[in-house]
């Protein structure tokens, strides 16, 4: 290859990066609109309902469990948890084995409208990757995942 071909390599890398990650951000912007337009909540409280849905979490998860399962910021998800929490949701409590931690649990009310949301999640579910065969989604899922862990470890220093 010479220069000018190298430099146009380079040149169509970069445009495809830029587009990817503004992508990216579209989508998660589009996720978060329309949760909030079609279920009437946010893409997080989502989150966390099901996060905290899942039978691995029927004693509660650590706070601080929840953050890095969520990779939300703490002070993103204590907003999140006060406002579900007004809605009696959630609930926290201390952690038995540490009272410093504190532990967060579905209330019987969260766990029956998670389970009320079930149909039209799945429906969004449905609608947003039509189309798409069994073996997309799988592929979907493991570069999203590649692309997460390497921004996980990137270093710029």
């Amino acid at each position: 290859m010479n220069d000018s071909t190298d430099l146009e390599y380079a040149h169509a890398v970069s445009s495809i990066h830029n587009r990817l990650f503004f992508r990216i951000f579209q989508v998660a912007s589009t996720l978060e609109r329309q949760s909030q337009k079609e279920l009437g909540i946010s893409s997080v409280q989502w989150s966390v309902l099901g996060a905290l849905s899942r039978p691995k979490a029927d004693d509660g998860m650590l706070f601080t469990d929840l953050v890095e399962y969520l990779g939300v910021s703490r002070q993103n998800l204590d907003g999140v948890l006060k406002r579900l929490e007004r809605d009696a949701q959630v609930t926290r409590q201390a952690d038995p084995a540490d009272r410093r931690a504190k532990r967060v649990f579905l209330t019987d009310k969260g766990r029956k409208d998670w389970a009320n949301l079930q149909e039209k999640i799945y429906e969004f579910y449905n609608q947003s990757l039509k189309g798409f065969s069994f073996d997309d989604k799988v592929a979907f899922v493991h570069y999203l995942n590649r692309v997460q862990q390497q921004m996980k470890e990137i270093d710029l220093s």
